[in-house]
């Protein structure tokens, strides 16, 4: 937030955010939170990124336009293979099992 200086020989400032004109006092100390507001403008959008990244179906910051659905067929193609993996090595162990039985 900057003020905008009118008169100076006459000490009078302006806040362009809130058209408040006032005389310009020597003992108030006021900074500017343009700079931190940018950061939080930037940190805000990090966080939406984030929040978007728990859904499949939303673009993420740094991805390719057309990138929407890649994180949901990935998890679809990868705990497929990974099922049909464990699910063979459970019916292999079955079949160890039901054959070391049959002979005893």
């Amino acid at each position: 937030m900057s003020m905008v200086h009118v008169a100076p020989e006459a000490h009078l400032v302006l806040d362009p955010l809130t058209s408040l004109l006032a005389a310009e006092r020597e003992d108030i100390i006021q900074y500017s939170m343009d700079p931190i507001m940018e950061q939080l403008d930037e940190l805000d959008k990090i966080a939406d990124d984030l929040i978007n990244s728990l859904a499949p179906s939303q673009p993420l910051m740094n991805t390719f336009e057309g990138r929407e659905h890649t994180s949901y067929s990935a998890g679809f193609y990868g705990n497929t293979f990974y099922g049909v993996i464990v699910g063979l090595g459970v019916a292999g162990l079955m079949l160890l099992v039901m054959s070391a039985l049959g002979v005893m």
